[in-house]
């Protein structure tokens, strides 16, 4: 299965981007997935998450209340809205799966089969 993201762009801060991400192959409905970001010369970090029913979320502290994950399973799509975008929002996003399917584990060793990513730049 491989995961594709998309929707990335050159924004203003304040402006919302909408990321998607859609595995081809086989569904990944059972799956938790997650967001995750990196920045230049920055380790990559976790962004977002959602069990595979959507039942549940979780977030990283600094996303959390502007950024919203959620999935259409009958798409095998993951999405990403980002409201009031900041400039420390700038990085190359990236989707995955979690191995241990728990919403709140950050780890990213955590997750697998990384899909190609998709870069967010947000101007001040």
């Amino acid at each position: 299965v491989q995961l594709q993201a998309s929707g990335g762009g050159l924004v203003q801060a304040g402006d919302s981007l909408k990321l998607s991400c859609v595995a081809s192959g086989r569904a990944s409905s059972v799956y938790t997935m997650g967001w995750f970001r990196q920045a230049p010369g920055k380790e990559r970090e976790f962004v977002a998450a959602i069990r595979g029913r959507g039942e549940s979320t979780h977030y990283a502290d600094s996303v959390k209340g502007r950024f919203t994950i959620s999935r259409d399973n009958a798409k095998n799509t993951l999405y990403l809205q980002m409201n009031s975008l900041k400039p420390e929002d700038t990085a190359v996003y990236y989707c995955a799966k979690s191995h241990s399917g728990v919403v709140a584990d950050t780890n990213t060793k955590s997750f697998f089969d990384w899909g190609q990513g998709t870069q967010v730049t947000v101007s001040s």
